[in-house]
């Protein structure tokens, strides 16, 4: 890209040229390489200011009109500056843990429970009618049941639905609990999907009923998008929104489809994932991710809003808990 001959000695008729110290732009003494001083004779020819490159010891000399030298320096600086960190780098990715075991556990007892609740077998001094006691019926929850939106997702209606659940949400949720730990990825998959169960029965008609994990399955996908666009927020605006994009795929794809399908709760679970998962990854860069002990904890806390749900549930048909 340098210019003609003939048009540099045009202009050595008219001006003298001096070479820019590349220390005064970057501040070391390092000759110019080929790439480096093509890109600031782009710079500054889109700029409207004469220039030419011309060989030098180990490098290249870039050439200017010595009148318009400081005007030449203060462009590149600006140029560096505004550049100084570009292209982003790909940030670190802490290594995923190895926790399948207790992912796969924890769907095995959900399972357990359904067919437990299904056969109905006599347990001493408890009757009740599982179903109707914890899915998330809009009216119900509107009159203060909350616990429904959280005991509605350990419900199914029958092994299909289950097998649904476990078969599509086991992967995204053992991939969120390699990621974060599974104590914590169940913590926030138990909160995510009782809002988005909330959220779904305040807008929904009051004879709106519900039961399924899939609330709590599209969360976690609405948490794995929101991981992905805090930690890739420093790449160009149209790469850090394809988290967001796929994932709204993979709800057009696999929550819109059936016959008793619940769009609803699966669009509410979804941004309810977003809305938790955002601020999480937030903390866990400042923080870290949650060690053992933590992760223990955090298990044992969504298991108590669990139990707890439950516990309501049975106590308002007015048996033991």
């Amino acid at each position: 890209m340098q210019p003609s001959d003939s048009h540099i000695a045009g202009q050595d008729l008219h001006c003298h040229w001096v070479e820019i110290p590349p220390w005064r732009i970057r501040g070391t003494l390092t000759p110019l390489k080929n790439g480096q001083a093509g890109l600031w004779q782009l710079v500054l020819e889109a700029r409207g200011f004469p220039c030419h490159l011309e060989p030098g010891e180990g490098g290249w000399r870039i050439m200017v009109p010595s009148e318009q030298l400081d005007a030449c320096c203060l462009e590149l600086s600006r140029f560096e500056e505004e550049n100084r960190d570009w292209p982003p780098q790909t940030p670190q990715v802490p290594p995923l843990m190895e926790n399948t075991l207790t992912t796969f556990s924890v769907l095995l007892l959900v399972a357990i429970f359904h067919n437990l609740i299904r056969l109905d077998l006599p347990l001493p001094g408890l009757q009740a009618d599982w179903m109707a006691l914890g899915s998330a019926r809009a009216a119900l929850i509107r009159q203060g049941e909350w616990w429904r939106a959280v005991t509605a997702l350990t419900l199914h209606a029958d092994w299909l639905h289950l097998a649904g659940n476990l078969a599509i949400g086991g992967m995204f949720i053992t991939f969120l609990s390699r990621e974060l730990g599974s104590g914590l990825s169940w913590s926030l998959l138990v909160v995510a999907g009782a809002f988005g169960n909330l959220a779904n029965a305040w807008l929904q008609p009051p004879g709106h009923d519900s039961v399924g994990a899939s609330t709590a399955v599209f969360a976690a996908v609405g948490i794995l998008a929101a991981l992905n666009l805090v930690r890739y927020r420093r790449l160009v605006q149209r790469r850090r929104l394809v988290p967001v994009a796929a994932a709204l795929a993979l709800l057009a794809l696999l929550g819109t489809e059936g016959r008793n399908t619940d769009l609803g709760a699966h669009l509410f679970g979804f941004v309810a994932g977003i809305a938790w998962g955002y601020p999480a990854e937030w903390l866990l860069e400042k923080f870290g991710r949650p060690g053992r002990i933590s992760n223990i904890l955090l298990g044992l806390s969504s298991t108590a809003i669990m139990l707890t749900a439950w516990w309501l549930a049975l106590s308002t048909a007015g048996t033991p808990g």
